[in-house]
């Protein structure tokens, strides 16, 4: 668990909680008369997606898919390998990829692509991050959480060697 002095937090809890109710009642209204499909990006977005859907007030479906770009390492190795795909079909409807942080944007670019192939109705994108001084490619994010600066973060889902995902905000690497 969190040990204070070994990181700073960067989003607290409630900056995260409301800014998550705001996404949702954009995408309420963005999306009204449609039923949205929400495609978590695993393992990262977990958190984010259980959160944003309580936050969606329209009927909706979900599915999820995985991706590594990274391996074991901190550091993107600039080829995205598919771990699982979705279970339900996209063609037709309307799509929000459910990421949580776009970096050099070579996963999302990929994902973007890859769902594009399968003829959805529309294909938009909520981020709980983004950090564009690593963007490496330029990518659409559509509902967006927090910018933040370039430092390893973690907490709120996103891991530190497979823990600390279960912090409730946002912390970063101390140097």
């Amino acid at each position: 668990m969190f040990q204070p002095g070994k990181g700073s937090v960067q989003i607290t809890e409630a900056e995260i909680r409301a800014r998550i109710k705001a996404l949702g009642a954009r995408i309420t209204q963005d999306y009204a008369g449609q039923q949205p499909h929400l495609v978590c990006v695993l393992n990262g977005a977990f958190i984010f997606m259980a959160d944003l859907v309580r936050a969606i007030e329209l009927p909706l479906s979900i599915d999820f898919l995985a991706v590594s770009s990274y391996g074991s390492s901190t550091r993107t190795s600039g080829e995205v390998e598919l771990i699982k795909d979705l279970r339900i079909p996209i063609a037709g409807r309307h799509v929000l990829i459910v990421e949580d942080i776009v970096d050099t944007g070579i996963t999302l670019n990929y994902l973007l692509r890859m769902l594009e192939a399968r003829q959805p109705a529309s294909l938009k994108v909520a981020a709980l991050l983004s950090k564009p001084a690593r963007r490496r490619v330029e990518v659409p994010i559509d509902y967006l959480g927090f910018e933040i600066e370039d430092a390893f973060v973690y907490g709120y889902g996103l891991d530190r060697a497979q823990f600390d995902r279960n912090l409730p905000f946002i912390t970063s690497q101390a140097d």
